[in-house]
């Protein structure tokens, strides 16, 4: 996918600079998108009766395939949760994906199905959460203390109480802030991807089909600007820096295994660079990477310093 996108023009607002991809080619395979598929008759449930945490049972009637991406919020049923891994879903198929909570103070039923939440997870939380699965990233929980963390200290310094510590209450409680950033970053007709730059760090974020991205891209903006908030008015990243994620994927280690659904998990490992991914038959159907100047260390993206250091 690296070598299949091209950067546009960078736009720049507040010192947040987003940077359109543009597909290089036609993609092959055809899916649609989770709210797609919601809207059509897919359900996704908890597993049984009692529940468990780190999984959750989707059931696929429709005849289309389903792309659930890495780091959409589910809300409802006995607690929110966040996608673990992106998963290409069968047409007509019953699945069991794994899933982190992000609502840790509530077990209760609120509703028999999950819904799709308007956000999706943050650069901050997806990074945290990929770093504690990149070893094994369909193992079910191994995530799940470290998106707790990640959760919590979010809304700590967002200043946010939540009754049931859930990440929507933060999104909720900023939703004035993020709003009046939105039009400042529309998506562009045919763009697939995006590269967030803000402070130190970037995340790379495509999928192989403009209308895809088109649907996710409202849900992605959401959680990228969340982490902005933390960082508004600083010195912008130069655009023309933000070719270096690219060159920093092309340099990291690669592995491949089964996916949670249809295709293989991809995961890269670099200096810089941390990601994941996932193929079909050849072709790149996502692609999230996530860089800062610290590494692979868990500081690297989304952090504000103390006020002695923020110069």
């Amino acid at each position: 996918m690296i070598d299949n996108v091209q950067i546009g023009d960078a736009l720049e607002h507040r010192g947040i600079v987003i940077a359109p991809l543009f597909p290089r080619q036609d993609p092959t395979a055809t899916y649609v998108t989770l709210d797609e598929a919601l809207a059509g008759g897919l359900r996704i449930r908890e597993t049984s009766e009692s529940g468990s945490v780190p999984e959750l049972l989707v059931e696929n009637p429709l005849s289309e395939r389903v792309l659930l991406y890495d780091g959409e919020e589910l809300v409802g049923a006995k607690q929110n949760r966040i996608l673990n891994v992106s998963v290409l879903v069968e047409a007509k198929s019953t699945l069991t994906i794994p899933v982190s909570c992000v609502e840790q103070g509530r077990w209760s039923r609120r509703s028999a199905d999950l819904s799709a939440a308007p956000h999706a997870a943050s650069p901050e939380l997806r990074h945290r959460k990929n770093m504690a699965l990149q070893a094994q990233p369909l193992a079910r929980g191994i995530s799940q203390s470290e998106v707790w963390d990640a959760v919590h200290e979010k809304a700590t310094r967002m200043g946010v109480h939540s009754p049931t510590g859930a990440s929507s209450d933060t999104f909720r409680a900023h939703a004035h802030s993020l709003h009046a950033l939105e039009d400042a970053f529309p998506a562009q007709p045919g763009q697939c991807g995006a590269v967030l730059a803000i402070g130190s760090s970037m995340c790379l974020d495509a999928v192989s089909r403009p209308d895809a991205f088109a649907r996710l891209w409202p849900k992605l903006r959401a959680g990228y600007l969340l982490d902005a908030l933390e960082h508004l008015d600083g010195k912008p990243v130069s655009p023309a820096a933000i070719p270096m994620i690219f060159y920093e994927t092309e340099e990291a280690a690669w592995t491949r295994q089964p996916s949670a659904g249809l295709g293989e998990d991809l995961r890269l490992s670099g200096e810089r660079v941390l990601g994941s991914g996932l193929e079909l038959e050849g072709e790149a159907i996502q692609l999230s990477v996530f860089m800062g100047a610290e590494g692979r260390n868990r500081e690297a993206f989304g952090r504000i310093a103390r006020p002695s250091r923020r110069r």
